[in-house]
């Protein structure tokens, strides 16, 4: 059986550990190498044959997004940042996944299944077929696992170990950290106080201290107001 050639390409060791310790669990990906810059990634794909890339953004002297913009016939992209800021570039260069730091391993799963899947039907990969507005979330809730469009979701909750899904008509209970989901959400999400996260297309009206959604007012924490301003 093929096995899918991978290229590790992040300026930080651990992330670049944490990544290839994920991998392992996949018997069919192996790992042609690891870089520390796209420089030498430009030298590994001249003489390697590479099928996938985990390709971090934020790197020394040339962007992961610059970098992806340079090559003709680039190979499936994922990628690993800690900057949210660039999804939507992300998915305008036509990338499998956007993996936010730190990954955890349930989304790594996800994205590895999206590139599965990608190359089972053999189609290239457009930004329709990964629209950023319709990604579905799975979590467990009541002794089931629930499958949400992210779109219904108006906000989230967050009560200690515990978060609240709120859509339009229902909500959810879920034992999970808010910095556990946020990593989950798709680039329609952000954070406006330490117990809140908002869908920003639920968005009426806003104020220096609150948020009008389509079915609640929420207060925006002190340190999160640039994050409204920039909206």
């Amino acid at each position: 059986m093929h096995k899918v050639r991978c290229l590790i390409i992040d300026d930080e060791a651990i992330a670049q550990r944490i990544i290839v310790s994920y991998l392992k669990d996949f018997e069919n990906f192996e790992i042609v190498d690891t870089c520390l810059n796209a420089i030498e990634a430009i030298k590994i794909l001249e003489k390697e044959k590479i099928d996938l890339i985990f390709l971090d953004i934020e790197m020394p002297r040339l962007k992961g997004t610059s970098f992806l913009k340079t090559l003709k016939n680039p190979p499936p992209v994922i990628f690993t940042t800690a900057h949210r800021e660039y999804a939507l570039e992300g998915f305008e260069l036509e990338v499998i996944d956007y993996l936010l730091k730190p990954i955890s391993f349930e989304r790594f799963i996800k994205a590895i299944n999206k590139f599965k899947k990608i190359s089972k039907l053999n189609v290239h990969v457009t930004s329709s077929s990964i629209d950023p507005t319709s990604d579905i979330l799975y979590f467990k809730s009541d002794r089931k696992t629930i499958k949400l469009n992210q779109s219904k979701i108006s906000h989230i909750e967050g009560m200690n170990n515990y978060i609240i899904i709120h859509t339009i008509k229902e909500k959810h209970i879920v034992y999970k950290t808010m910095t556990e989901v946020i990593n989950e959400l798709n680039a329609n999400f952000v954070r406006i106080h330490k117990s809140f996260i908002i869908n920003k297309l639920m968005i009426k009206s806003f104020s220096k201290e609150n948020v009008e959604l389509s079915n609640t007012n929420l207060p925006i924490g002190k340190t999160y107001k640039t994050v409204i301003r920039n909206l």
